[in-house]
C-alpha cells in the first residue's frame, strides 16, 4: 500500500507542474551510474511504469545534471547495474558498463529464501537498527548474494569466473528515480523514489 501511495504522489506531480505554468517532461527509471562531484545521474529508463513489474529495457541510458537547487534535489541515488532476477529461468541481467549493452547471464541457485521483508533478520539487523549490505560477493567461493526488496526475496547464486571481476555493484539494483526536465540532460526536480517516505514527518 506504501508503494502505491508513493506512485499515485510521483504521478500526480507532473500535474501540478502543468498547473503552475511550467510545462517539462519527466523520466524515471532505474540508476547505473552517479557522479557526485559532477552531479550527474545516469538511468535506465522504465519501459513498463509497473511498480511491481518494472522492464529496464530502453537504451541508450539517459544522463542529468542534477538540480543545483538542494530544495529540488532529494536523496542521493545508489546506483547498480542489476536490471533483473528471474529465478525461474535461473537468469541475471545486468547492465555492461563496458559494452553499454544489456547481458543474460546464467546462473545456478546456491540458496533461495522467499517471503523475506525488509525487516526479516535474515537482511534486517535490529540491534543497530540498519539494513545488512547487500550484495554480498564471495570470490572465493564464487557466489553472490542478493536481496531483492521488491520481490521479498534473498537468494544466493553462482557463476562462471570471469564474471567475478566485474564491480560489485554490477549484481546490486539501483534505485528507481523520478526525474523532471525540460532542457534535454538538465533536470529541474530530481526524486529518489526507493529512498522517500511519504509517510515521513
Amino acid at each position: 500500500m506504501r508503494r502505491f501511495l508513493l506512485m499515485l504522489l510521483v504521478v500526480a506531480l507532473p500535474l501540478g507542474l502543468v498547473g503552475c505554468g511550467e510545462y517539462g517532461k519527466v523520466d524515471q527509471g532505474r540508476v547505473i551510474a552517479y557522479d557526485k562531484n559532477a552531479k550527474t545521474v545516469t538511468l535506465i529508463q522504465d519501459k513498463a511504469m509497473e511498480p511491481l513489474n518494472p522492464d529496464y529495457s530502453i537504451l541508450p541510458p539517459h544522463t542529468y545534471k542534477l538540480p543545483t537547487d538542494p530544495a529540488e534535489m532529494g536523496p542521493e541515488p545508489r546506483a547498480g547495474q542489476r536490471m533483473k532476477l528471474d529465478t525461474k529461468a535461473n537468469i541475471i541481467r545486468i547492465f555492461n558498463t563496458k559494452t553499454q549493452a544489456f547481458e543474460d547471464i546464467a546462473f545456478k541457485m546456491v540458496d533461495l529464501q522467499e517471503n523475506i521483508d525488509r525487516n526479516h533478520p535474515l537482511v534486517y539487523d535490529k540491534a543497530t537498527e540498519s539494513a545488512k549490505k547487500f550484495p554480498l560477493v564471495d570470490r572465493d567461493k564464487k557466489t553472490v548474494t542478493i536481496y531483492s526488496a521488491r520481490q521479498k526475496m534473498l537468494c544466493t547464486i553462482s557463476m562462471p569466473d570471469e564474471y567475478f571481476a566485474l564491480p560489485d555493484s554490477t549484481w546490486d539494483a539501483g534505485d528507481e528515480v523520478r526525474v523532471y526536465y525540460k532542457a534535454e540532460g538538465v533536470s529541474l526536480r530530481f526524486m529518489n523514489i526507493s529512498r522517500t517516505d511519504i509517510f515521513k514527518k
